[in-house]
């Protein structure tokens, strides 16, 4: 699989999320539900150029939604919480407008 395929998209506009990224330097993804943490890490590292130090993954199961009569499962997906080198970061939106409006 190529690192585009791997990493689903960002999550970065959760409470845990963006705590976990002040406090303990860690980013979290969605990524596809067959790959393992070494693809993981090897996708997160080409992609943005950083350095990871450790992988914690987890499946997030799908959670059942009313849809008119029926009840409808969601799909489980998995979850990447990816741990980076002290220095390292990674910018999702441009932070520095709304730093310099204030």
């Amino acid at each position: 699989m190529r690192p585009e395929q791997i990493i689903r998209r960002p999550i970065g506009l959760t409470e845990k999320a963006s705590r976990l990224r002040t406090e303990a330097n860690q980013v979290v993804f969605e990524v596809e539900r067959t790959a393992n943490k070494i693809q993981i890490r090897n996708a997160v590292e080409q992609l943005f150029e950083v350095k990871v130090t450790d992988v914690n993954t987890l499946v997030q199961r799908g959670k059942v939604k009313r849809l008119g009569r029926r009840e409808v499962k969601r799909p489980n997906w998995k979850k990447a919480i990816v741990t980076l080198r002290e220095g390292d970061d990674i910018q999702f939106f441009d932070e520095s407008d709304d730093q310099a409006e204030e």
